[in-house]
């Protein structure tokens, strides 16, 4: 089976090369609609064919600071699959019963059954990420051990299970969606001003800017630790909208286009059935 995720300038490379401060938030395609319509009737063909093919899932995570855009895009780019063979996790904070289990526990329930395409808005990457940032999470976990090696251990243990999901058949890619501080700030500005959009904004998204800079440290790591051939992220520039949706549809069709999917085909005693059948309704 190929490693899934086509070899694109927005992959982050295997061998912890990857800097943020390097990675581009802006990149506008002339032809960006053109190119995502086009993408997502790939796709549209694709869904239906590893639904029928039912030997391959596709798992699509996405990681992004606020506002960058992961609800919109996850929309127009699965906006013509059939929603029968699509489902979408997005987490929230833990529960108290997902706190009573291991950090991978909860995402380990959602993951998508052969054919399907499962997609994580946000994902178990929040607790390399967010609890990087806020450490005082960790406490509600419980956990019997020290902090100074929790970190390593779990990109350890994410790795094992992502690589584990590609030796059975599920196809992992993982978006970061970078959108530049100036960007937010605009994007943050439209909800106040906007009272139909102002449901999505909240006075805690303003406080964690002043985490920025802790944040890009906590993804720089949590890629350049986890970023490999059998899961790799892809870094999409977040600043316009079009393209960024655009890059993640062409990402999607040319991983689903490598696989090698199959329209199931009759054996001799189903083709003999069907020429029963056939002829029954003929005879009507």
């Amino acid at each position: 089976m190929p490693h899934p995720g086509p070899d694109s300038r927005w992959r982050v490379p295997f061998d912890g090369g990857f800097r943020v401060s390097r990675a581009s938030t802006h990149h506008a395609f002339e032809n960006a609609d053109e190119r995502l319509a086009a993408a997502s009737a790939r796709l549209e063909k694709l869904q239906r064919k590893l639904y029928a093919d039912d030997r391959f899932s596709l798992l699509l995570v996405f990681q992004a600071m606020d506002a960058a855009g992961k609800d919109g895009t996850i929309r127009a780019v699965m906006r013509g699959v059939d929603p029968a063979g699509c489902h979408v996790t997005a987490f929230k904070q833990p529960s108290k019963e997902e706190l009573d289990h291991d950090f991978l526990w909860r995402v380990n329930r959602a993951l998508p059954e052969r054919g399907r395409i499962g997609i994580f808005n946000r994902s178990h990457y929040e607790e390399v990420v967010v609890v990087r940032v806020h450490p005082e999470l960790l406490a509600p976990q419980r956990l019997d051990r020290k902090e100074k090696n929790l970190f390593a251990e779990r990109y350890s243990s994410i790795r094992d299970m992502e690589r584990h999901l590609y030796r059975n058949g599920t196809i992992v890619l993982k978006f970061w969606l970078n959108v530049s501080r100036d960007e937010q700030r605009r994007r943050f500005l439209d909800r106040i001003d906007d009272p139909i959009a102002r449901w999505k904004f909240a006075a805690g998204d303003v406080e964690e800017r002043g985490h920025w800079d802790a944040y890009m440290e906590a993804y720089q790591q949590a890629l350049n630790a986890t970023s490999r051939s059998w899961a790799p992220w892809y870094v999409v520039p977040a600043d316009h909208k079009h393209t960024m949706r655009a890059i993640v549809a062409e990402t999607v069709a040319e991983t689903l286009e490598a696989l090698p999917l199959k329209w199931p085909l009759p054996d001799k005693e189903e083709e003999a059935e069907m020429a029963r059948l056939r002829a029954l309704l003929q005879a009507e």
